[in-house]
């Protein structure tokens, strides 16, 4: 078997595991063995122990030496980066009820930062999205989305009010998101945030940098958030090899 066979069957295994895990096991529940895995999917056990080795590396699975390996569970406060960030089900999870406030939609013509980032030319129509994320009527976060005008011409404030954006790109455009980068660092709110948010200007402030891109590896969102420092923590997941 080449090498790009068995990297094609492990990215197949892990997205296999990736589901039962997501749909049909609980926290904490054990996995079959390497060797049992290797059977029930019918691929080799370099294959299985690849698969297990990015599992754990994305929080979905964690390893208890001459034990197995078990599914993860994730804090209840704290969010997790290690996947595509979704506010909506992020904060569905906590158990609140998420709202989002659209406070400008408009369309521009793309800047070099935007130019570069959507990687399109410059002078290109971008969507301009200014959206307040709230949780159980508390603001929370403050979102400026930029999307490519030529792939979301039709786009309306109401779908966005009613639907979560990850949910539109799928069900209304057929954009299935391979991957998402995002960086996130201090910050303080501006002046003109702050209203917004509900806190003083200069508060402190968690700034988020968000690229998703499609399965054609096309950037189609860039993103930049407030979000409120009392409000979010984050973990994320480093493994040494």
């Amino acid at each position: 078997m080449d090498s790009k066979q068995t990297s094609s069957l492990y990215s197949q295994l892990v997205d296999v595991l990736k589901e039962k895990i997501e749909t049909v096991l609980k926290p904490h529940d054990v996995l079959p063995s390497e060797r049992e895995l290797s059977k029930i999917y019918g691929v080799s056990r370099t294959t299985v122990r690849l698969a297990l080795q990015e599992l754990e590396n994305l929080g979905y699975i964690y390893k208890k030496h001459g034990k197995g390996n078990f599914v993860s569970s994730v804090s209840d406060s704290i969010l997790n980066l290690s996947g595509t960030y979704s506010f909506t089900e992020q904060m569905k999870s906590l158990g609140k009820v998420p709202k989002t406030r659209i406070l400008d939609m408009s369309v521009i013509k793309a800047n070099k930062v935007f130019s570069e980032n959507l990687d399109i030319p410059i002078g290109e129509k971008i969507l301009k999205i200014k959206r307040l994320r709230l949780a159980d009527g508390e603001p929370m976060m403050l979102e400026r989305t930029y999307l490519p005008f030529a792939k979301f011409a039709d786009l309306t404030q109401e779908m966005l009010e009613d639907r979560p954006l990850y949910d539109i790109f799928l069900d209304t455009y057929g954009e299935i998101i391979k991957y998402a980068e995002e960086e996130f660092y201090a910050t303080l709110v501006r002046e003109e945030d702050a209203a917004h948010l509900g806190v003083p200007a200069e508060s402190a402030s968690l700034g988020l940098i968000r690229k998703t891109y499609n399965m054609d590896n096309q950037i189609i969102e860039y993103t930049l958030s407030i979000a409120r420092a009392d409000q979010f923590r984050y973990k994320i997941l480093h493994k040494r090899f």
